[in-house]
């Protein structure tokens, strides 16, 4: 079965092949018609010579003959009919189903930044937040004295203290003689000692392994007490002692056992932690 829409196409591409072959064939029929025929009268009503009368070429009519048209005769040449033209939009079938949606296209290339937009409306204001922990203060500090003198030998003499004046939390080991870092920062150590007459006085404050300063004393005909400061940066475990120098040279440190002439003392001046 053919629908409504389909029915009125085929009609009028009929009337379209009908009317470009009536155009087709009409050459045709005008070159074979008789020419020498009058195309006007037919042979049965056409008159006889004797009919006229004065032979003059005037045909006898009667009054009551109705009026003729002048003759036409055929043109050796093809005529052409103007053909109308059908506007084949017409011929609209009926609307299709909607197709697929089709892939994403490719994405295109970042634009430039906009400008800076204005300032927002203030907010509210926010709740309060939890009281946070009590701020916590690190400590660390000693002070030890030696009453007892000491003479260089053939090597490195750690010196003791036999004296112990401050010290927080026990960070200086009385039996080693080291102070053992617990609290990272910034230390402020001093060194005191008296020189021994016609000798020489030779102290490292060594920091680990490491000589970091000198207490030195020139030997002379008497004792003078000589003196060594300075700070230092620890991290945890370093440790902070005192090194008598090796027996190359006499060397001695004066005291007796009943005044302290050596002392030793460090304090943290800021921890690590409190920035």
């Amino acid at each position: 079965m053919f629908g409504p829409a389909k029915i009125k196409m085929l009609v009028s591409s009929l009337v379209l092949l009908m009317v470009v072959f009536a155009k087709w064939v009409e050459p045709y029929i005008a070159q074979y018609r008789d020419v020498g025929q009058d195309t006007y009268e037919p042979r049965e009503n056409q008159r006889s010579p004797e009919y006229y009368r004065d032979g003059s070429g005037t045909e006898c009519r009667r009054c009551c003959d109705p009026a003729e048209e002048a003759p036409q005769y055929a043109s050796p040449y093809p005529q052409y009919n103007i053909v109308p033209q059908i506007n084949i939009t017409i011929l609209k079938g009926e609307k299709g189903d909607t197709g697929e949606r089709g892939p994403y296209g490719k994405m295109g290339k970042s634009g430039q930044s906009g400008p800076r937009g204005p300032h927002g409306v203030k907010g509210n204001k926010g709740s309060i937040g939890a009281p946070g922990e009590p701020c916590k203060s690190y400590y660390a500090a000693f002070s030890v004295g030696r009453k007892k003198a000491l003479h260089s030998n053939d090597y490195y003499q750690t010196m003791i203290f036999d004296t112990e004046f401050v010290n927080l939390y026990g960070h200086f080991n009385m039996f080693t003689g080291k102070f053992f870092c617990y609290v990272p920062g910034i230390y402020f150590f001093s060194l005191n000692a008296h020189s021994w007459n016609q000798k020489e006085t030779y102290l490292h404050l060594m920091k680990n392994e490491q000589e970091m300063a000198i207490l030195y004393a020139q030997p002379s005909d008497r004792s003078i007490m000589q003196s060594q400061s300075l700070m230092l940066e620890l991290e945890r475990d370093d440790q902070v002692w005192i090194r008598l120098y090796k027996g190359e040279r006499e060397n001695a440190v004066f005291s007796d056992d009943f005044d302290t002439y050596i002392t030793f003392s460090g304090y943290l001046i800021k921890a690590k932690t409190e920035g």
